[in-house]
């Protein structure tokens, strides 16, 4: 071997060495460096840690991790930004070409989201582009897979796997630790039917918005909450922050909810001993009051008993029983109630109620009959189900916990609860709540039509239509709240009992059955009957 032979063998063997010296050393900067910056996947579920599924009452699935697919960029091995943006564009078509140019020119980043989350097709043309710098990253999302069902209790995740609303946010830290899955009170059939009624009632009403609430009244458990228009989680980043489908009116929206207030004034007066049931008042002559005049829709003769008051909704006869009661023990009742706070339910924005501020013999005499106070359904219905709970108000529960032992506060007595009963259950068989009955399930319950205050009064147009119900009236297990914001008169009417209370009957009728009740077509204790003098007559509407 010649000497020059010799060096270019020396020369060859020094450039390998260094070759591997150069190879090992990048391999040990990979193995002892991360893939990525940890803060890049900050809150972000990870495939080895998903988030904790959400479950109906029953185990049915609501809300489930999912693998998917986002595609990154490392700017470092992009030769043309704006051709590979222009390019990604045109199969993304979401994506600001200019945006995205810039970030992808950032030569001192190495890892840049493009889009998370890609659909299978997505994923495919992106990759039959063949750009360079790219590269998919295996992820888990959030998935609903039925949709709008429950939307509003259950909330949505932000991209990065975030509780942003509903469930998802109030137990955020519960359902980022994995494990077994949180469980609803919900039943999925019955929130299906629910929904499924109210999205008939909004088509016959034409109202602005809406909210449903059916109650287990001696758990306090919710077995269906619904609010209108509906909200699907799947598309939260895609819907408008101010868009209607994100407010959940049966928690997060307050109402002056009108006369369904007046069975807990006639429950405040009969308990304290202010009022008998067979009582009877002037109902004749509206009442002048500070320059206001209080009076109702339509006359129901001269004198009336509280059945007669409360099966025809009248307001003077209310603020009479009201005076009786005063203004002191008014509000001790509603504090006892639960109606001057918000609604203690595991949903974040459960907002407060806007009280008057100080219950004077006005403001007090508009309250008893449900204006002048505006309260969340949600916090309404924990006090009303007392009536079908022996006068005893539980807290609302959206989550099944075997450990839960409420507290129950009792608001009035069995017999109160008892006869208050009675007299909505003439309310239902033939005052203002009529089209509320089901054959077989013996609603009682009461209506409530309320004018939507505007600065410097109120809109005669537009009403807040409600109805309060328990069921079945002989053994009463639940409670319910409908809600419509501004039905537009149509055939029947703007008023409760011409839209919420054909509602509620028909999502009673839907649900009973699926909550295991048999119907039973007799009636063995006749309605009021034994609280009404016995000269009334019953007036028609």
């Amino acid at each position: 071997m010649t000497e020059a032979s010799r060096h270019r063998t020396r020369l060859v063997g020094l450039g390998l060495s260094a070759l591997f010296v150069v190879l090992a050393g990048k391999a040990g900067y990979l193995a002892l460096s991360p893939a990525r910056p940890a803060a890049q996947y900050a809150g972000r579920e990870t495939l080895e840690h998903p988030r904790a599924d959400i479950v109906d009452r029953n185990g049915e699935m609501l809300a489930t991790s999912v693998r998917v697919y986002s595609l990154v960029a490392n700017p470092k091995q992009i030769w043309d930004p704006h051709e590979i943006a222009t390019a990604l564009a045109g199969v993304l078509p979401d994506i600001d070409i200019a945006e995205l140019t810039a970030r992808l020119s950032d030569q001192s980043r190495q890892f840049v989201w493009v889009k998370r989350s890609l659909t299978p097709r997505q994923r495919e043309a992106v990759f039959n582009l063949g750009l360079e710098g790219l590269r998919f990253e295996e992820e888990l999302s959030r998935s609903y897979p039925r949709g709008t069902l429950a939307g509003h209790i259950l909330g949505f995740t932000n991209v990065d796997g975030v509780g942003g609303g509903g469930i998802e946010y109030s137990m955020n830290d519960r359902l980022a630790a994995g494990g077994e899955p949180v469980r609803l009170t919900i039943d999925n059939g019955v929130q299906a039917a629910v929904e499924a009624e109210l999205a008939s009632s909004a088509a016959d009403e034409g109202f602005n918005g809406a909210a449903v609430i059916l109650m287990e009244a001696r758990t306090g458990e919710v077995r269906a909450l619904a609010s209108w228009p509906p909200f699907d989680p799947n598309r939260s980043a895609e819907t408008p922050m101010d868009d209607p489908s994100r407010l959940n009116r049966a928690t997060g929206a307050v109402y002056e909810l009108g006369s369904v207030f007046k069975p807990l004034t006639v429950a405040a007066a009969i308990e304290s001993g202010a009022i008998r049931p067979g009582d009877s008042f002037d109902v004749h002559d509206p009442i002048e009051m500070r320059g206001y005049t209080i009076s109702d829709l339509h006359s129901i003769g001269m004198t009336a008993d509280v059945t007669k008051i409360i099966a025809e909704s009248s307001n003077i006869g209310t603020v009479h029983i009201n005076e009786k009661l005063g203004p002191r023990r008014q509000q001790a009742f509603l504090e006892r109630a639960g109606l001057m706070e918000r609604a203690p339910v595991e949903l974040a924005g459960s907002a407060a109620p806007i009280l008057p501020e100080k219950f004077d013999d006005l403001t007090a005499a508009t309250a008893s009959y449900g204006h002048g106070i505006a309260v969340t359904p949600m916090a309404f219905l924990s006090a009303f189900a007392a009536f079908a709970n022996g006068g005893e108000r539980v807290p609302p529960t959206l989550v099944v916990d075997e450990t839960r032992k409420p507290e129950p506060v009792r608001i009035m007595s069995a017999l109160t609860a008892d006869i208050v009963n009675a007299m909505m259950r003439e309310a239902v068989l033939h005052g203002t709540g009529r089209n509320a009955e089901v054959a077989g399930y013996h609603v009682a319950g009461k209506t409530g039509t309320a004018e939507k205050p505007v600065p410097g009064g109120y809109d005669d147009g537009a009403n807040i239509s409600s109805f309060a119900a328990i069921f079945p009236y002989d053994s009463p297990q639940y409670a319910l709240i409908v809600t419509l914001d501004d039905p537009k008169a149509g055939e029947r009417g703007s008023v409760a009992s011409q839209n919420a209370a054909p509602t509620a009957g028909r999502i009673i009728e839907r649900v009973a059955p699926l909550l295991g009740l048999a119907p039973r077509f007799e009636d063995p204790r006749p309605a009021g009957d034994r609280y009404r003098s016995p000269t009334d007559e019953r007036t028609s509407l």
